[in-house]
């Protein structure tokens, strides 16, 4: 799953890499949580000049999709992850899936390795980026919700799938990501039916994240600054066995 994630690029490295014509200025955020507002890019209505592309356009949404159908949110679970395997015929992602496909800008996730309780070891969280740095794009999907007062809030939730060799060491999902030269067929959902972008919900590439041991300050949603993402001394599930057996045993806003 993906509970967590983090945006530190600027706007413009933003803008420029999912083709936006404007955007507004935002901070640096280290530490994203469910139900936040969260920076999602959607196809627009207009036709780029000279071009039978749309424009893309940025909106905030809240973290955690409501369906269109759900009467009354709190009674509703939170869906922060949709998974790629089952979002098509979902009744919660369906429509999504077919008419509101979003890129979500980041600059990597958390992801928590867990033990089984009898091994007595802690939990261990990890900072994921992409190995080469930069800005990565994961898939979401995106629905307005409308209250019986007329109110709407846009929101969204994340595309996860199984975890590549890499990440599995750590969590048996991770985020679905969209190269570049995805992005146009991805949000495309004037064209493309759901089935025919299937091919893109696969995990990344095993060299395409690195996996950070941090501390625990990542777990508070009140720790926000680039502190925690501080390395701290960790092994990899795999690496430690293997040592073991050489030794013998309203308006949102982001800010």
């Amino acid at each position: 799953m993906c509970g967590r994630f983090a945006v530190t690029a600027t706007p413009e490295e933003v803008a420029e890499l999912f083709g936006l014509l404007e955007l507004e200025g935002f901070p640096e955020r280290y530490n994203i949580a469910p139900t936040q507002p969260i920076l999602i890019v959607m196809a627009g209505e207009k036709q780029k000049p000279g071009s039978n592309v749309p424009e893309r356009r940025a909106l905030l949404a809240r973290w955690g999709l409501i369906p269109g159908w759900v009467k009354d949110p709190k009674e509703f679970p939170l869906l922060i992850n949709a998974r790629a395997e089952s979002a098509i015929g979902k009744a919660s992602f369906r429509a999504a899936m077919r008419h509101r496909r979003v890129l979500v800008p980041a600059s990597g996730f958390y992801e928590w390795h867990r033990p089984p309780k009898e091994s007595g070891e802690k939990s261990q969280a990890y900072w994921i980026r992409p190995k080469r740095g930069g800005i990565v794009a994961f898939a979401g999907l995106m629905e307005t919700w409308s209250s019986a007062d007329g109110s709407e809030v846009d929101t969204a939730a994340i595309l996860t799938t199984s975890a590549n060799t890499a990440i599995a060491r750590i969590h048996d999902r991770m985020p679905v990501v969209i190269e570049p030269e995805d992005f146009a067929r991805w949000l495309d959902c004037r064209t493309q039916e759901p089935r025919e972008v299937e091919d893109l919900m696969r995990p990344a590439s095993d060299d395409y994240f690195e996996a950070i041991p941090i501390s625990d300050k990542v777990n508070k949603v009140i720790n926000v600054g680039p502190d925690i993402q501080e390395p701290v001394a960790a092994v990899l599930p795999e690496a430690k066995s293997e040592a073991k057996g050489k030794k013998g045993g309203g308006q949102m806003s982001l800010f």
